[in-house]
């Protein structure tokens, strides 16, 4: 079954505590929103499955429709709808980043800026020297507890969020937590108004997964690395000049050096609707225009366009946010 209560808090960073490597560490962060109420995010560095070494990536400059979704910084604990066209993450469907620039670390060894403790750290502890720097942290709540102090902190009432990671995909020992729009993850929005993304995924976890269960997908092929998909998007017209209704078109690219008949597959835009594209098929090297139809929504605040296969799997992604659609008549390149 997915998360119980799924959602994101919103707050700022006050301490951090980085446990050893013994049982399941995690990097823990004491955090406080502006109401006063104490939290403890509790953020994996290790696998219990092999191989042990989270997964992850950074976005130094994170720009996404969903940081306009996100609530008040310091606002605390908001429960989120496991739902496209929120503030709840997908790694798989939001676009949020490209898988294949995912890479492991171990969790924390001796020495500097050489594991996943060090890499949370660049980052925290600016936000704790900073007020200023507002977090948000995705997952799945724990507490209050009025009559458990917190254990690593000790404030009352226990309370936080942990799952602070990718919860889809999972092996057979976690299948129960998988479900879809309900992925963790570490959103920083810094005072100069830049956000950096922190996204964990563990090595069992898979990146093709069921779109109503979140499971994996075992007969799926794997993702292709970065700049190997033989199909990409590569622009796209979001905003057209004159009144609605708009003529809204996606351009596409067959990066390969083989022809591809394009029967069956289709652009979805961040609300999941298709657009199927022409029956045609597209020599190597060439690009396809596709129109819009009415319900096939490139918003100008921001949206995400993913292509997907004949068989329903994904291929590639992008995002465009509100800025990017402001200049009417110009294309998005990407």
């Amino acid at each position: 079954m997915p998360l119980r209560d799924y959602g994101v808090l919103a707050a700022r960073a006050v301490a951090r505590v980085r446990e050893g490597a013994a049982g399941t560490p995690h990097y823990q962060i004491h955090l406080a929103d502006d109401a006063g109420t104490a939290y403890r995010a509790a953020i994996n560095v290790l696998s219990k499955e092999p191989p042990s070494e989270l997964l992850f990536v950074v976005v130094e400059d994170f720009r996404h429709p969903i940081t306009d979704a996100l609530p008040a910084a310091g606002s605390g604990w908001t429960a989120l709808a496991s739902q496209p066209g929120g503030a709840a993450l997908d790694y798989i469907r939001a676009n949020l980043f490209d898988p294949a620039t995912a890479r492991p670390l171990p969790p924390d060894l001796p020495g500097a800026d050489n594991d996943l403790a060090d890499l949370l750290d660049h980052y925290v502890q600016r936000a704790i020297g900073d007020p200023a720097a507002a977090l948000y942290l995705f997952g799945q709540r724990f507490g209050p507890e009025p009559a458990e102090p917190d254990k690593v902190f000790g404030f009352l009432p226990g309370n936080g969020v942990h799952d602070v990671h990718m919860n889809q995909g999972n092996s057979e020992e976690f299948r129960r937590d998988d479900g879809v729009w309900q992925d963790g993850g570490l959103l920083i929005r810094l005072p100069d108004g830049r956000w950096v993304a922190v996204f964990l995924a563990f090595q069992s976890q898979v990146w093709h997964t069921d779109d109503t269960t979140g499971h994996a997908l075992d007969t799926a092929p794997p993702l292709p690395g970065s700049g190997e998909e033989p199909m990409r998007i590569v622009a796209a017209l979001v905003n057209p000049p004159g009144p609605a209704p708009e003529a809204e078109t996606v351009t596409v690219l067959n990066a390969s050096p083989e022809p591809i008949a394009l029967d069956g597959w289709r652009l979805v835009d961040r609300n999941k609707t298709a657009l199927p594209l022409p029956a045609t098929t597209v020599a190597p090297g060439a690009v396809l225009v596709v129109p819009g139809n009415p319900t096939f929504q490139l918003g100008n605040r921001g949206g995400a366009i993913t292509l997907l296969d004949p068989a329903g799997l994904k291929v590639h992604g992008v995002t465009y946010t509100a800025a990017q659609a402001r200049r009417e008549g110009w294309t998005i390149v990407f």
